[in-house]
C-alpha cells in the first residue's frame, strides 16, 4: 500500500429533578418533546448503548450494572413514548427513532464529556468508536493503534461495508471510519489515507499450471481453466482488475463464493483457484511462498482509502490521537 498523503441512586432515571440539565438537542425522534428536565444520565446511557450495540458492553463503560442500564433505557423509552432498541438474541438493534435521537445527542454529549474531562465517570477516558473493513482493521489499523491502547486510549471497533458504516456515522455511532471510498456530501470530513494495491494471485501449483498452458502468453486464456474464488457474485475486484489491466471484461463465473476476503485468501492458499486480493492481506503469504503472483502489470490497480471523521468527534482528544496515529502509520502501508 502506498501513502497519499456504579450504580448510584441518581442513575435510575427519575424525571423532573430540579437540578438535572435540560435535554441536549431539544426533541426526540418523531418530533415528540423530551421531558423539560430529562435526566442527563439517561441520555448518556442511551448513547453508550447505541454505540456499543449491547446493554452488557455499555455497562462497564458507564460504571453501571447491566440491570441498571436496562432500567434506564426502559425509563427513557417511557418518557419519549418510542421504542429505541429492538432486543436481539445478541445485543440490540437501534430503531429509526434511536438513530434520530442519537444524531441530536452525539455532538452535545461528546462536547460535554470533553468539558468534564473524563466522560461518563471521573478519571475514565471516553472510548473512540472506530469502524472499517474487517480485513483492513485486523491487518493494518489495529496493529498501528497498539501503542495508544497501552497508553490508555479506549477503542470500540466495528466492521462493515462503507455505505452502512458512513450512514451510522451520520447518526453519531462512529467517530472515525476507514472507508474504501470518499463519502458523498460535505457533512463528513475525510482525508486520503493510503492507496491499496490489488494483486492477481493463486497457489503455486495453479500458477505453474497456468505458466505451462499452451497459450501461456495470453494469461486471460490460461486462467479460463483455473477456478475463480471470490467474495461476491458480481466479482467487483476481479472485474476491475481485468478492465484496468487487460482492457477487457471478465466473463468467467466464480467456482467458489465465500463471505469475505479472509475466506478468499484461505481458499486460494489451500489451492481452490485464483483471485484478486489487496496486497496488505496477501503480502505475508507471497513472501512465504504460500501464494504466487500471477501477473505484474506496469501499473497495478489501486484503490484509495479514506479516513472519515464525524463532526464534533474532535471534542474527544483521543479521537485526534487515533486519527494522527493512523495517518502516520499509513505512510508505510
Amino acid at each position: 500500500m502506498r501513502n497519499r498523503t456504579p450504580d448510584t441512586p441518581e442513575s435510575t432515571g427519575t424525571p423532573g429533578t430540579p437540578d438535572t440539565p435540560e435535554t441536549p438537542g431539544g426533541t426526540a425522534a418523531g418530533g415528540r418533546q423530551l421531558p423539560p428536565h430529562a435526566d442527563l444520565n439517561l441520555l448518556r446511557t442511551f448513547l453508550a448503548v447505541y454505540r456499543a450495540g449491547t446493554f452488557t458492553a455499555a455497562a462497564p463503560a458507564l460504571g453501571l450494572s447491566q440491570p441498571t442500564v436496562t432500567a434506564q433505557i426502559r425509563t427513557l423509552e417511557q418518557q419519549t413514548g418510542r421504542e429505541l432498541f429492538t432486543r436481539l438474541p445478541r445485543g440490540v438493534e437501534p430503531t429509526p427513532a434511536a438513530h434520530e435521537l442519537a444524531a441530536q445527542l452525539a455532538g452535545p454529549l461528546d462536547a460535554l464529556a470533553a468539558l468534564e474531562g473524563a466522560g461518563p465517570s471521573a478519571g475514565q477516558a471516553v472510548p473512540v468508536h472506530l469502524a472499517g473493513p474487517s480485513e483492513l482493521l485486523c491487518v493494518r489499523v489495529l496493529p498501528a493503534l497498539v501503542p495508544l491502547v497501552a497508553d490508555g486510549v479506549r477503542l470500540r471497533v466495528a466492521q462493515g461495508l462503507p455505505e452502512p458504516l458512513l450512514e451510522e456515522m451520520r447518526t453519531g455511532r462512529h467517530d472515525l471510519v476507514v472507508a474504501t471510498r470518499r463519502p458523498r456530501g460535505r457533512n463528513l470530513e475525510s482525508v486520503p489515507l493510503a492507496d491499496e494495491e490489488y494483486l492477481l494471485v493463486a497457489a503455486p501449483a495453479w500458477a505453474e499450471r497456468a505458466a505451462a498452458h499452451p497459450r501461456a502468453e495470453d494469461l486471460c486464456a490460461a486462467l479460463r481453466e483455473v477456478p475463480l474464488v471470490t467474495y461476491a457474485e458480481d466479482l467487483p475486484l476481479v472485474r476491475r482488475y481485468w478492465r484496468t489491466v487487460f482492457g477487457k471484461q471478465h466473463t468467467a463465473r466464480a467456482a467458489v463464493t465465500v463471505p469475505n476476503l479472509y475466506a478468499v485468501l484461505s481458499a486460494v492458499t489451500a489451492g481452490a483457484g485464483y483471485s484478486v486480493l489487496p496486497r496488505s492481506l496477501c503480502q505475508e503469504h507471497l513472501g512465504s511462498g504460500r501464494l504466487a503472483l500471477l501477473h505484474e502489470p506496469e501499473v497495478a490497480p489501486l484503490n484509495t482509502l479514506f479516513l472519515v471523521q464525524r463532526p464534533g468527534a474532535e471534542a474527544n482528544p483521543d479521537v485526534s490521537r487515533v486519527r494522527e496515529t493512523l495517518r502516520r502509520a499509513a505512510r508505510d502501508w
